[in-house]
């Protein structure tokens, strides 16, 4: 193997892509990462990191572009870190995210069937119902972007394509308020300054809007005026929030909620399920393909208005919910408080009585509820990215249930996660991928499992 050094140039093909989105070329044997460059892409290379086992990096120059590369449509790409594919044309993004969940499965869950669909988007842009946007200081003007990958260095932007134009100008008319007025920017590195971060919520089925203000302080300057001018901006604008955070963190949240003006949530239709959104609820950033996403894990279920459903993992219920109406029963288990109450809301909200939530971990909980004679036929679970635990898995091996549906936010700890069980009696019977995040390189999945016949 040759030993690359920092600063040698060399030329290269990408042969493939990595989960974060970055391409792999190979050097003598030794892997090279290269973010920003395409399959099949042959490139001028300058090394810029060596490790023992691979390179880093960057292109400088490209002798002859990949089939799937095209021109960013971005003027903030690549400095900005939102997105990762926005040099890819989105077929050709939908096939490498496809790649990457069957390789996973392959590779790590030790099966070789293949995903029976790819769900892509309608539009890869404009999807995102929530933004968090942080803001500086250039010279005496407030500005407003994204922080550049993997740092909390601003990157201004007028208008991003991830998101409502609405979001960019509610951004504009806060740089103004900020500017004509003595809120000051917060600053990190002293943990000095009034104005944190301006964070955006919309329903899109409703077009309901939220603003929140996230202060170091209990409130803005010139508070009136700030509420005056947001809701000149538009009338779908039916909540405006001040958040709390005196924290010296890099969490853009507190605990803490005031509405400075209109509602203190708002609302959005999902799978014909109305769910109300506060300032900390979790709810899905792209609500057409989390429709699509849940209709097909509804699909996996199989339910006929007989079975009992566990729902772990569950956050505000969204997925439980919007399925409930064919169960017999659903119980949804969540550890984080705020979201179990919002669950309990919104099944209020919809008249929904064969709903049941929990807080706790989900393996104690199940383990409660299997202990009172309460067992699952189906359970649906939608951990973190981490996975689900072992003593998860261990549960669900020992309770036996008709099906699980498994949905992940990431291909990796799902194909282990379904090696955990396969090793113990499962099967993986098919599974689908859906983009919930174009233009970055998150790709989410549903599987189902069913129980080997002995």
């Amino acid at each position: 193997m040759a030993l690359l050094k920092k600063n040698d140039i060399i030329e290269a093909e990408i042969e493939g892509m990595t989960s974060e989105g970055s391409g792999v070329a190979h050097y003598e044997g030794m892997a090279v990462f290269v973010p920003h460059s395409a399959p099949g892409d042959v490139a001028e290379l300058i090394i810029i990191k060596v490790t023992g086992s691979y390179a880093v990096g960057k292109i400088k120059s490209l002798i002859k572009p990949g089939n799937g590369r095209c021109e960013p449509d971005c003027p903030s790409y690549p400095k900005c870190g939102g997105c990762t594919f926005r040099h890819l044309t989105y077929d050709e993004e939908c096939r490498v995210k496809l790649t990457r969940v069957n390789d996973a499965m392959k590779r790590i869950g030790g099966v070789d069937i293949q995903a029976e669909e790819y769900i892509s988007a309608d539009s890869p842009d404009r999807y995102r119902n929530k933004a968090q946007i942080p803001y500086t200081n250039e010279g005496k003007e407030a500005v407003f972007g994204f922080y550049a990958e993997r740092s909390h260095r601003i990157i201004p932007f007028s208008d991003c394509l991830l998101q409502p134009e609405i979001f960019g100008a509610i951004a504009h008319a806060t740089a103004n308020f900020l500017n004509d007025t003595p809120n000051d920017i917060y600053d990190e590195t002293t943990g000095k300054g009034r104005f944190r971060h301006l964070y955006i919520r919309r329903g899109f089925a409703t077009g309901e809007i939220m603003v929140c203000a996230v202060v170091n302080a209990n409130g803005l300057a010139r508070e009136d005026e700030y509420v005056r001018r947001i809701r000149a901006v538009s009338p779908e604008i039916k909540s405006i929030v001040i958040n709390v955070n005196r924290e010296k963190t890099n969490v853009i949240l507190g605990s803490k909620c005031r509405t400075a003006w209109g509602n203190d949530t708002i609302r959005d239709v999902l799978c014909g399920v109305t769910f109300e959104i506060s300032p900390l609820s979790f709810y899905q950033v792209n609500r057409a393909q989390a429709e699509r996403l849940y209709l097909k894990a509804a699909e996996y279920a199989g339910l006929d208005g007989s079975q009992v459903v566990f729902d772990l993992y569950c956050g505000t219920g969204t997925i439980g919910l919007s399925m409930a109406s064919r169960a017999k029963q659903l119980y949804g288990i969540e550890i984080v408080p705020d979201a179990v109450k919002n669950a309990i809301r919104n099944a209020e909200l919809n008249g929904i009585r064969n709903a049941q939530f929990i807080c706790g971990d989900a393996h104690d909980e199940a383990q409660k509820l299997k202990e009172q004679g309460i067992c699952p036929d189906i359970v649906i679970v939608d951990p973190p990215r981490k996975g689900c635990s072992e003593a998860t898995v261990a549960f669900l091996n020992r309770t036996a249930p008709e099906r699980i549906v498994y949905i992940s936010c990431d291909p990796a700890t799902l194909a282990r996660d379904v090696a955990r069980l396969t090793a113990v009696g499962w099967q993986l019977q098919k599974f689908t991928a859906v983009d919930m995040f174009p233009r970055t390189a998150n790709v989410e999945t549903v599987c189902l499992m069913s129980r080997v016949e002995k």
